[in-house]
């Protein structure tokens, strides 16, 4: 495609050379250029793209888009376009290149702390069930259809998601449902992208390792909602703060939710019971497969979703009843003698609490709750001790283990959640996940519960750089077995 083509839209301050050469494909990466290539040259929080300039013109990039053109490299034999966000201009080029997929899907982009993966994945699943094709882009999986690709983000890069989305088209998907993380929305991996729907879950206290303050945090989700077009919808959890701060400059058609007050769309939790729940939504009962008021709030989210799409509100009930969990969603495994293993991605404070909650309206007189968590290496410090206060203090036995410690050290993590324990908590500190698992199995006894938080659908720790394989429900399983549980 001709440089000039894939430069429509996008404000740049210098250009540099020929913009009538062909441009072969698309990359932020020096070490996948190919001949013909444009170059996107990011200047990322660890690494500057700009420093590798100049081995992607030995490996044959024609183009480069650039905040500005190293010394070293100006008499290149190339042409150089200068912005003044790179990631900003990948993503207008990306959808240029791809022939603008979002324009001919109808993409919903979740974002909130918690509750992401699983909306995004059952409004694929409810689509799917009602007869129309679609994508899906999530923390667990990418789908086209019903092709499966390995997720490596929450939120691609804008190159793959333009890619990928033109295969959902060529598919013959009519929708996309995806995650947009902080991360994404901060660094434009969305940029670019058009947008029917926006939906808000919550915002709680996350990724502050990376946006610094909780202002910045909730600065990035609004910027999603601010930058929607008038002719999407947004819709909002009420019951959170922050959902009414989400609507306040969009110009998109603004939409709330609530199992509290007035809402656009309302959901009461009648009956809980271990199969599932009764729901009254829009004052018409349905039964799911699901438990946790905090899964009252996503499948309204996604009942609210589908109607604001165009479907039928009884059609939606009606497949909504249909759906099943999230892997690594309150997964449970039932040993022989009843003691129950509840394996969720619950990684957060609020997660957690909600999973304990959930937990506790479930329990009956004599059994015992043991939770298993730890806090992520290398990411926000400052929840560590809100997660272990609450896992120690909610619990009749926490035991504060390794969460993919990443470079940190491990024992390190397991002291800094130890500071939020009151002295009265029972608590152990076993870094080793394998250990901790096992000796929860030891501990439990017949009709207990055992909560394994923060790992969910992933199959691997990461300790240092290496990711090493780990399940959750694998080793729980294998532990029951040994002790003939």
């Amino acid at each position: 495609m001709i440089l000039s083509e894939l430069l429509r839209g996008v404000t740049y301050k210098k250009l540099v050379g020929n913009d009538k050469i062909d441009v072969a494909g698309l990359t932020y990466d020096s070490r996948t250029v190919g001949e013909g290539y444009c170059f996107f040259a990011v200047a990322g929080t660890a690494v500057d793209g700009h420093n590798f300039i100049g081995k992607a013109l030995e490996a044959g990039a024609k183009a480069v888009i650039c905040q500005h053109i190293p010394a070293e490299v100006a008499e290149c034999d190339c042409t150089f376009v200068v912005v003044d966000d790179t990631n900003n201009a990948m993503g207008t080029i990306a959808s240029n290149y791809y022939g603008n997929p979002s324009h001919e899907l109808k993409v919903v982009g979740v974002t909130g702390t918690n509750g992401k993966t699983t909306i995004a994945t059952l409004l694929y699943d409810l689509v799917q069930s009602m007869g129309y094709k679609a994508g899906l882009i999530s923390t667990v999986v990418y789908k086209v259809g019903a092709k499966e690709i390995v997720s490596t983000h929450t939120t691609p890069d804008a190159i793959r998601l333009n890619a990928m989305m033109r295969e959902m088209v060529d598919a013959g998907c009519e929708y996309c449902f995806m995650e947009c993380s902080s991360h994404a929305i901060v660094q434009q991996r969305i940029g670019g992208l058009r947008f029917v729907g926006g939906l808000f879950t919550n915002i709680t206290h996350e990724h502050l390792d990376y946006h610094k303050t909780f202002a910045e945090y909730i600065r990035a989700k609004k910027s999603f909602f601010d930058a929607l077009p008038k002719s999407a919808f947004a819709l909002v959890n009420a019951d959170d703060r922050n959902g009414e701060v989400m609507l306040q400059n969009t110009k998109a058609s603004r939409h709330t939710l609530s199992l509290q007050r007035m809402a656009d769309f309302r959901a009461k939790v009648i009956e809980m019971m271990v199969e599932g729940m009764e729901l009254r939504i829009d004052n018409k009962e349905v039964w799911v497969q699901f438990l946790g008021r905090f899964n009252a709030y996503n499948l309204l989210t996604v009942y609210g979703a589908a109607v604001l799409l165009g479907f039928e509100r009884e059609e939606v009930l009606a497949h909504l009843s249909m759906l099943r969990p999230v892997s690594g969603r309150f997964e449970t495994v039932v040993a022989k003698d009843g003691t129950t293993a509840v394996v969720d991605f619950a990684h957060t404070p609020d997660a957690l609490e909600n999973i304990i909650n959930t937990i506790d309206e479930l329990r009956t007189d004599g059994q015992r709750l043991i939770v298993v968590c730890g806090c992520g290496g290398d990411r926000d410090k400052t929840k560590r001790p809100v997660m272990g206060g609450m896992a120690a203090k909610r619990a009749d036995v926490a035991i504060f283990t390794s969460d993919n410690p990443r470079t940190e050290d491990p024992e390190q993590i397991l002291r800094e959640m130890e500071e939020g324990v009151e002295k009265c908590d029972r608590y152990l500190k076993i870094s080793d996940r394998h250990e901790a698992i096992k000796t929860a199995v030891m501990l439990a006894e017949p009709r207990d519960i055992i909560l394994l938080a923060g790992k969910g659908h992933e199959d691997y720790q990461i300790i240092g750089t290496e990711k090493q394989p780990f399940n959750d429900k694998a080793v729980v399983k294998e532990w029951f077995e040994k002790f003939g549980r």
